[in-house]
Parts: C-alpha cells; structure tokens; sequence
C-alpha cells in the first residue's frame, strides 16, 4: 500500500512585480533538502527547509521590507491547518500563507484587494513607491525579527494565553502601532503591546517561555 505524504499549498506574493505565487509542497521533498518557492518574473522567491527538530523555516521576501523575514513554524502548523499565514512584522500585510489549496487560494485574493485598496489609500501606482513609503517610518527590522520569531513560536506550542475559556478558538495576531507591536485574540480581544524600539529588550524577549494577553 502507498501512503501519500502530507502536503501543503503554500504561496506569497512577489514585491517586484505583485503576482501571487503559489505550489503544493510535500513532506518527503520538504525533509529532503530545501524547497524554493520562485517567482515566474525571477525577482523573488520563498525558501523553506525542515530543521529536524520537527519545525519548518521559512524566508519569505516582503512588499514593504527592503530584506525578506524568517519565520519558524511547527510541522503540525505547516501541515495541519486549513490556513496559517504569517504577516509582515512592520505592517498589517499577511505575506505568506500555508495550508489547504482552496482556502489559500482565496485568502491570496483577499489580501490582492486588500493591498490594491492600501495602494489607491495612499495614492501609490506601484509597489517600490508603497515600499520607500512605508521604509521611512520602519523600527529596527533585526528588532522586529526576533520578536516575531518568538510569538510565532510561542504560538506552536499553545503558550500565548488570553481570556478564551477554550483556547481551540483562540486566533492570535499582531500589528505595528504607535508604541510598539500589539499583540492580540481575535476571538476576546486580550492583548499585549511589546515595544520594538531596543535591541537590548528584544534579545531578553528571546528567553520568554509564555505569554499572557490580557
């Protein structure tokens, strides 16, 4: 008997020429080697490796950020949701999205609407003029990656916790405001803002164990 190997469609969206960019990946090719997610303009590309200790991480370049961010997600994320995306630290744009086809699919055409409509708000023609835009009010990215990196691996393992009696309902982000990035449930509404401002304090934030929305 022939087992199928787990699979995902994973997708982003190229900053050079905005097309969305999307293909099914499996675990056998994914535990392999590293799995490159190209552009059909060649300007950008995704990559994704399996890190052996049961994580995928991800490099996903960014419409805003002159640099793509690196995320870390557990293989049961990757593999196990109907859809996970991970958003740009900076700005409330998801950048990349994993999980099953048709609910990729058209959140990749939600988020096409989304950023024409940021386009036309701020009376931007194209994708380099939204990025030196946005590139002016920008915090330390080396700050904002290691933030993320630990809220996302918080989230894997079920260590945010908020005012949701049942916590399988819980659905967290995260977005860039005046103090700092916020962190918050969708479903109750506790949140939790994290300064982005200092090295220093985003380095200690790496030996964060949980964290609690309130």
């Amino acid at each position: 008997m022939i087992l199928d190997p787990q699979k995902a469609t994973v997708a982003y969206r190229c900053p050079s020429c905005g097309g969305g960019v999307i293909s099914a990946v499996g675990m056998f090719s994914l535990g392999a080697d590293m799995v490159k997610l190209k552009c059909t303009c060649g300007q950008s590309e995704m990559t994704m490796v399996y890190t052996g200790d049961d994580k995928v991480r991800l490099t996903i370049p960014c419409l805003i950020c002159p640099k793509p961010h690196t995320f870390s997600v557990s293989r049961s994320i990757f593999f196990g949701r109907d859809l996970f995306v991970l958003p740009c630290p900076y700005a409330d744009l998801n950048l990349g999205f994993m999980g099953e086809m048709n609910h990729v699919k058209a959140e990749l055409a939600r988020t096409e609407l989304e950023l024409l409509e940021l386009l036309e708000k701020n009376g931007i023609t194209d994708l380099e003029a939204l990025r030196r835009t946005e590139e002016e009010i920008l915090p330390d990215p080396q700050v904002l990656d290691i933030i993320m990196f630990v809220l996302h691996d918080l989230e894997a393992e079920g260590k945010i916790y908020c005012r949701c009696a049942d916590h399988a309902t819980s659905e967290y982000d995260c977005r860039m405001v005046e103090d700092g990035l916020l962190i918050f449930c969708k479903t109750c509404g506790a949140s939790c803002m994290i300064p982005v401002d200092n090295l220093l304090g985003a380095q200690a934030f790496l030996d964060c164990d949980s964290l609690h929305l309130e």
